[in-house]
């Protein structure tokens, strides 16, 4: 591999950590959805990026369905389903933004140590690529466990999946067919969440998951 392909594929998913971070700084629903939008939208470059430098075509599919649902549709619709919720505030977290940074920063680094300790064959793309794809999905889940609001926790959940996705084509590539049924799984979780939302904004006027533990605590 020529040292421009490496360069590139190391910058963007290098990128795709960095937007992770940024979406671990959001403190307001609309910035959040558009920095995910951001997050996709690195997904789908760093994807076709790797098609090309693989020389394999149908990564361009995977990457024109990230591109499409992920960065576009996705986040367009949850604009909406937040408008129609009235909840244009800012983003409850169980733990202050600083906390949670440095958290983030602990399990980038832990990241790095094990995949680059545990893949010692692997090549050198290879190697880092799976390292930046499992920082992003600890940030992930890290955005689910810190944010008490269901959609960012949605937010985080697909954040998670597009780390996912970055090991699967780092890992020279994934079967289209996987890849598109990934998708179509993703799609059916968002609209089950969608209708998930609606019904919690409906019993309990608002989107706190603590009003759910509440909840429960009192039919208790």
């Amino acid at each position: 591999m020529h040292g421009i392909e490496f360069d590139v594929a190391h910058m963007l998913a290098g990128t795709l950590v960095l937007a992770s971070f940024m979406m671990l700084y959001q403190d307001r629903l609309p910035a959040l959805l558009n920095v995910y939008a951001l997050h996709a939208l690195v997904l789908a470059l760093s994807v076709a990026w790797q098609a090309f430098i693989q020389d394999a075509p149908h990564l361009y599919v995977t990457a024109f369905i990230a591109l499409t649902f992920k960065a576009i549709i996705i986040p367009v619709s949850l604009h909406r389903i937040i408008v129609r919720l009235g909840i244009h505030r800012e983003i409850e977290t169980a733990v202050s933004v600083g906390l949670t940074m440095l958290a983030g920063i602990g399990l980038v680094a832990l990241s790095m140590v094990v995949m680059l300790r545990i893949t010692p064959g692997a090549d050198a793309l290879a190697r880092e690529d799976l390292a930046f794809a499992l920082s992003v999905v600890l940030l992930g889940l890290l955005i689910m466990v810190t944010r008490r609001n269901a959609v960012s926790q949605v937010v985080g959940f697909m954040s998670l999946e597009n780390g996912l996705v970055l090991a699967a084509t780092g890992a020279k590539g994934m079967p289209l067919v996987v890849e598109i049924s990934v998708a179509f799984s993703v799609l059916i979780a968002f609209f089950v969440i969608g209708v998930f939302l609606f019904r919690i904004r409906e019993r309990f006027d608002t989107v706190d998951v603590q009003a759910l533990d509440r909840f429960r605590g009192e039919r208790r």
